[in-house]
């Protein structure tokens, strides 16, 4: 679906977030200093930051005046502790795009970056439809013709970038990218695999995910 870096010293948390949002599809890495944050920034691309205020090396506030000065869009989610909610105005000046208090809900955690990937991507609507293909982000459930899919984690982060791109070449590492995260053991084959899973359950109402030699995939809008 994306690919998410958390930046959080607290290690419980950290591993916390990681575990549910790539159990959410997600590839999620996380550090827990911000240079390390910066440094990840400048050499791979996200699709979402998640960056805690109270980090150890530099301010989760100078995480963001970096990013957003050397001209990263990236939406930043903040997270700040409950006795700092009067530090949230100066993130969102700087440039975060929305901000959780801690403690939080898993479930309000998974809802606000589904909200702000959407916006990114410039779709406001959690349910998308391409041919027989019906997509429900929100709810994270997807079916052909009424056929509900049954999608684990990874064929699900597929489906959802082909959809982002239907009728779009999407090259195999961005796939890549989108559905692995940086410490995974990654077979040669792994991209191929989990096409051809995504591919068996649209069959045979469902659009198309043509193979384009050297170039990538792309779903059919039919």
């Amino acid at each position: 679906m994306a690919r998410i870096l958390v930046v959080e010293d607290d290690p419980a948390l950290a591993r916390g977030v990681v575990a549910l949002l790539r159990a959410d599809g997600h590839a999620t890495d996380a550090v827990s200093e911000g240079r390390s944050a910066l440094l990840l920034a400048s050499s791979e691309s996200c699709s979402l930051y998640i960056v805690d205020i109270g980090l150890p090396d530099v301010s989760g506030f100078d995480v963001i005046r970096r990013l957003r000065a050397r001209g990263d869009r990236t939406p930043i989610l903040v997270l700040t502790a409950h006795d700092r909610i009067s530090e949230l105005v100066q993130g969102l000046d700087l440039g975060a795009d929305d901000y959780l208090v801690k403690p939080f809900d898993p479930s309000e955690l998974t809802a606000r970056i589904r909200a702000l990937l959407r916006r990114n991507h410039g779709d406001p609507n959690p349910q998308v439809t391409i041919g027989r293909l019906t997509i429900d982000h929100a709810r994270r459930t997807a079916e052909v013709a009424g056929r509900p899919l049954h999608l684990r984690p990874r064929e699900w982060a597929v489906l959802a970038c082909l959809s982002a791109h239907a009728g779009e070449v999407v090259p195999k590492q961005k796939l890549l990218t989108e559905v692995f995260s940086f410490d995974d053991d990654v077979a040669p084959n792994a991209v191929e695999v989990h096409v051809a899973r995504v591919r068996r359950q649209l069959e045979p109402d469902g659009p198309i995910i043509r193979t384009l030699r050297g170039l990538g995939y792309i779903l059919d809008r039919a």
